[in-house]
C-alpha cells in the first residue's frame, strides 16, 4: 500500500535500534500479563495498520500486556531473516507466503501452537485456513486476515445510474473502450506497487490457464516463457492500453496503490474504475469523502472463460517464541472477537462460512462462501 516502502525502512531501523539498545520501558498496566512486552512484525501499514492496532488495543486492555507492532511492509521476509540471524526474533510474525511458513517451520524457527490455540482455530476457522498454517502435520499458524482480491471498484456518480457492471472480460474491455471514446481515461492502475500488477496477472492467469496450471507455475514447474503465460499477458494487454489509463502506461507505473484509489474517488478524479481487493474500502474511507455502497461501488472480476474464479490473499500469523504472552496473544488473535474488531473497520474477508462472519465484507461479490473455494482460490501461493 501507499507508503509501505518508507514504513519498511523505518520498521527495519526501529528493529535494529531495539536489538542494539534493548527494550524500552513499558507503561504500567494491570492484568495477568502486566509487565510483559510482546513484539509483532507484519506487513500491514496505513489503514490496515490502524485496524490491526485497534485489535491489539483490545488485547492490551484485557491482559495488561504491552504489544509493540512494527510494519515491515513488503520487506517482512528480509526483516524477519535479519532478526532471526541476529538472535532476536519477534514474538509473532505475519507471513504472507505459505512457502516461507514451511521453510521457517522446517528450520526450527517457529513454535508449534499450543492446544488451547488449536482448539480456538478448530472452532472458528474453515479448514482451508487451518491447512495453510500446518506443516508436516503440525499446526504452526493460522490466517488472521484474508482479502478477496477479485473485485473491481467504480465511481457510480461518474458512470451514472444507467451503468451496468460488465460480467465478462469482453464486456469489460468494451466498457473501457466506450468510455475512452468519449474522451475519458477510465482505468486507474497503481503500477508503482508491483503487487497490484501481480494481482491483475493472478486473476487473469487463473481464468485463462486454469487451477492446475496456476499451481504448476506457483511451484516453478513450468517456465515464465510457457504459452499459457503469454496468453494471460496478451489478455491483460487488452485493458492495459495507454488511452485507457490516466497519463498512459508510464504514469501508471509511477502511481502507487492508494493514489490509484484516490484518482477514482477523490475530489479531482482522473478515472472512474480501479481494480484491487476488498481493502480498497479502507482507503476510500480514510482518504476520500466517498461512501462505500453509494458513490463507491464494486463488482466481481469479469469472467474470462466458462467459469469465474476468486483470488484471495491471506497473512498467516506464526509464533517465534515460546512464551506465555505469545501464546495468549495468538489465542486472542485466533478468536472471533479479534476478527470482528477488524471486520467492523472493513477490508477483511471471512475465514469461515459460519454466521458469525456474515457481516464481512459487505463489499464482497454476492456468491456463497462455498462457491468461492469450490471454483478456485489462490491464497498468497501466487506465482512469483
Amino acid at each position: 500500500m501507499h507508503g509501505r516502502r518508507v514504513l519498511a525502512v523505518l520498521g527495519a531501523a526501529v528493529l535494529a535500534v531495539a536489538a542494539c539498545g534493548g527494550p524500552q520501558p513499558a507503561p504500567v498496566r494491570s492484568g495477568p500479563l502486566a509487565g510483559r512486552t510482546i513484539d509483532v512484525l507484519a506487513v500491514w501499514s496505513d489503514e490496515e495498520q490502524a485496524a490491526f492496532e485497534r485489535v491489539l488495543d483490545v488485547f492490551e486492555e484485557r491482559t495488561g500486556a504491552t504489544v509493540r507492532y512494527v510494519s515491515g511492509g513488503d520487506e517482512v521476509p528480509t526483516v524477519l531473516a535479519t532478526r532471526l540471524a541476529g538472535g532476536s526474533p519477534p514474538d509473532v510474525a505475519g507471513v504472507a507466503q505459505p512457502a516461507l511458513v514451511r521453510t521457517l517451520a522446517r528450520a526450527g524457527s517457529l513454535v508449534p501452537l499450543d492446544p488451547a490455540v488449536v482448539s480456538v482455530i478448530d472452532a472458528q476457522f474453515a479448514p482451508v485456513w487451518k491447512e495453510l498454517g500446518t506443516v508436516d502435520g503440525e499446526q504452526y499458524g493460522f490466517v488472521f486476515k484474508a482479502a478477496n482480491k477479485s473485485t473491481i471498484w467504480y465511481d457510480a456518480g461518474q458512470l451514472g445510474p444507467g451503468f451496468v457492471p460488465p460480467r465478462t472480460w469482453d464486456g469489460f474491455v468494451e466498457t473501457l473502450r466506450k468510455l475512452s471514446d468519449t474522451g475519458d481515461t477510465p482505468l486507474s492502475v497503481g503500477g508503482a506497487d508491483g503487487w497490484t500488477l501481480t494481482d491483475w496477472f493472478e486473476n487473469v492467469y487463473l481464468q485463462t490457464a486454469g487451477g492446475e496450471m496456476y499451481d504448476r507455475l506457483a511451484r516453478h514447474e513450468i517456465a515464465w516463457t510457457d504459452p499459457s503465460v503469454r496468453t494471460a499477458l496478451q489478455t491483460l494487454g487488452r485493458v492495459f492500453r495507454p488511452e485507457y489509463v490516466p497519463g498512459g502506461i508510464e504514469s501508471a507505473l509511477q502511481t502507487e496503490f492508494t493514489e490509484s484509489v484516490v484518482d477514482v474517488f477523490g475530489e479531482d478524479p482522473k478515472a472512474s474504475i480501479v481494480f484491487e481487493a476488498d481493502f480498497v474500502a479502507g482507503v476510500i474511507a480514510e482518504s476520500t469523502r466517498a461512501k462505500v455502497g453509494e458513490k463507491a461501488r464494486v463488482f466481481p472480476f469479469p469472467r474470462i472463460g466458462q467459469a469465474s474464479a476468486v483470488v484471495s490473499g491471506g497473512d498467516t500469523l506464526v509464533a517465534l517464541t515460546d512464551d506465555p504472552g505469545t501464546s495468549a496473544l495468538m489465542r486472542f488473535l485466533a478468536s472471533s472477537e479479534a476478527a470482528s474488531t477488524w471486520a467492523e473497520l472493513g477490508g477483511s474477508s471471512p475465514r469461515t462460512g459460519t454466521s458469525r462472519w456474515s457481516s464481512t465484507p459487505t463489499t464482497a461479490p454476492a456468491r456463497s462462501r462455498r462457491s468461492w473455494w469450490a471454483r478456485r482460490t489462490c491464497v498468497s501461493t501466487c506465482p512469483t
